[in-house]
């Protein structure tokens, strides 16, 4: 067994340590981290489910984004509904995947610029870090879901219709990359069964040049009735965040070995008013501890009063978890 996998050995319960969350550190400049990558040990990127921008942070020391780097452009955006609902990333060597919900807007609306999958590569220089756009963006991925036969039980035909929150709605919420370099898909809704929906994307660099996705055996997960809102892979494992398909809380942590393993909870964790939406994990610290992103849209536009979202000093909360 490789070393860092022993690490991850489960003591009895008399002697395992017991679970912990940081103080929170708070980034400004957005409203949430819906979807986030590390850099390098000492940074991290994040995009939000509100606009088109890339934005660079300090994993240590919160503030203001060190970098921004707006691609509305490239992702070819409807100019009359521009909002891309990006809710999701995940790296393979230098190239960070991204993808939006690909459900309709809040009020059933079907909007072209939430159905984007697109890449960019991460370039490091004496600059700074820059994020080239490769390929294109790609429109087309809800209908090759809905057009593969191995998905067909799970009619994704009628959720894509749906309200993104209701149940059997689509909603689009993780990524994570696996060991032989492709992707999964995680479904924060639809919730088939109970079981949160995962669905493997077997060619991520095929799609970004136009090709058609093509897809492997579904896998379905107990969550305890909970859908995927992200997940992220390092060293053969997997950290997923769980949460209700509608919204709101509570959530939870899992990990997973992948394949057919059941997923375990990481129990005694309290994660309070947090409302985690990415999962960050460094190539430095492994699976003993990783950066949670907090979705605090609601927060603070349920405490703002009257005032409008765009006379507010935007703010997303993070932590770092111990498990």
């Amino acid at each position: 067994m490789p070393a860092a996998l022993m690490a991850l050995v489960l003591f009895p319960a008399c002697t395992m340590p017991a679970s912990r969350v940081s103080e929170v550190l708070v980034y400004s400049g957005a409203f949430d981290g819906s979807a986030a990558v590390a850099i390098d040990t000492s940074r991290f990127v994040a995009a939000s489910d509100e606009d088109s921008t890339l934005r660079i942070y300090r994993r240590d020391a919160g503030g203001e984004p060190l970098q921004q780097i707006n691609l509305s452009s490239f992702l070819e955006l409807d100019p009359h509904s521009r909002e891309t609902d990006i809710e999701a990333a995940a790296r393979i060597g230098n190239r960070a995947y991204w993808i939006s919900s690909h459900g309709r807007n809040k009020n059933g609306k079907e909007r072209f610029s939430r159905h984007r999958f697109f890449a960019t590569d991460i370039v490091t220089n004496k600059v700074g870090v820059q994020f080239l756009p490769s390929g294109k963006p790609y429109e087309d991925l809800v209908e090759d879901l809905i057009s593969s036969d191995q998905l067909k039980a799970f009619n994704l035909a009628a959720a894509a219709v749906r309200l993104p929150k209701n149940p059997g709605g689509l909603s689009i919420e993780g990524l994570a990359a696996t060991p032989d370099q492709h992707l999964l898909i995680g479904f924060r809704n639809p919730v088939p069964q109970g079981r949160a929906l995962l669905v493997p994307l077997l060619n991520p660099d095929e799609v970004i040049e136009g090709r058609h996705a093509r897809f492997g055996a579904p896998i379905q997960m107990n969550l305890n009735g909970l859908g995927i809102r992200d997940i992220a892979s390092w060293q053969g494992e997997f950290i997923v965040i769980a949460g209700p398909s509608d919204g709101g809380g509570p959530f939870k942590l899992f990990r997973w070995a992948g394949g057919d393993s059941l997923p375990k909870p990481t129990k005694h964790l309290s994660l309070k008013n947090l409302h985690p939406e990415a999962v960050v994990i460094y190539p430095d610290k492994g699976l003993r501890e990783f950066q949670l992103l907090s979705d605090d849209s609601t927060k603070q536009r349920d405490t703002a009063g009257k005032a409008p979202p765009s006379l507010m000093k935007k703010h997303f909360r993070s932590v770092w978890v111990t498990p």
